[in-house]
């Protein structure tokens, strides 16, 4: 196998299975930068979410003050492309972190976009959701934590659905960071193959992409259609 490589991908064959900016450090590179950033961002943005549906018109505890100011700030970063942002947020970046480069730098512009992104998600899924239980709930003298365990019970499945869709566009975002010195696949596609002409490594970076978001893919519908039947 490795001779084929060395016949056949001989700039991928140079960049090295072991050290820094290596195939393998590309991979976990990415995979650090999407799983921490879909944590942080995607647990700030199902709160705000939550709180579109519960603060918006009708909603449980509606509060148009409230409502506003959460809808304007997810509508502000969501509209800001994501270039932009790590631009943007860069003191921001450094401040947290003390650096504006690495894959842990990158973890506050990703979080940062995640955010508004997943919040929208999460506010259509929610908001959809049959008002009618959510009423019931009400009725039976359910607190505000009562209720909103109903929503996210009654919401998983597609809660999960936009989670996957959210995933996969963040592998997206975090390739772009990666052509601005993050690391990762992103990185190694853009310095080590386009940058250097090296066509083999670019191809065989975005298809080390490729596979990540099927896999995303899979492990989410697989999941959604398991919830669903239930």
């Amino acid at each position: 196998m490795t001779e084929w490589i060395e016949t056949y991908l001989p700039n991928v064959y140079h960049i090295g299975w072991e050290g820094t900016n290596s195939l393998p450090d590309a991979i976990y590179a990415t995979l650090y930068m999407t799983s921490i950033s879909f944590v942080v961002g995607g647990l700030l943005g199902l709160i705000v979410g939550l709180f579109l549906v519960l603060t918006g018109p009708n909603g449980v505890i509606e509060n148009k003050v409230a409502f506003q100011i959460l809808d304007k700030i997810t509508s502000v970063f969501r509209a800001i492309p994501f270039i932009i942002l790590l631009a943007i947020i860069a003191p921001v970046t450094y401040w947290i972190v003390g650096t504006n480069l690495g894959m842990t730098a990158a973890l506050v512009p990703l979080s940062a976009a995640t955010f508004p992104f997943f919040a929208r998600q999460v506010q259509v899924v929610l908001a959809e959701l049959d008002q009618g239980v959510i009423e019931a709930a009400q009725a039976s003298g359910a607190t505000l934590w009562d209720i909103i365990k109903v929503y996210l019970s009654e919401g998983l499945p597609d809660l999960i659905r936009v989670s996957t869709v959210t995933l996969i566009s963040l592998v997206g975002e975090t390739a772009m960071a990666g052509a601005i010195g993050a690391g990762g696949l992103g990185y190694i596609a853009i310095y080590y193959g386009y940058n250097r002409s090296n066509t083999d490594v670019t191809l065989v970076a975005t298809l080390l992409i490729l596979i990540l978001i099927f896999l995303i893919q899979f492990i989410g519908d697989f999941l959604t259609n398991k919830l669903s039947h239930k």
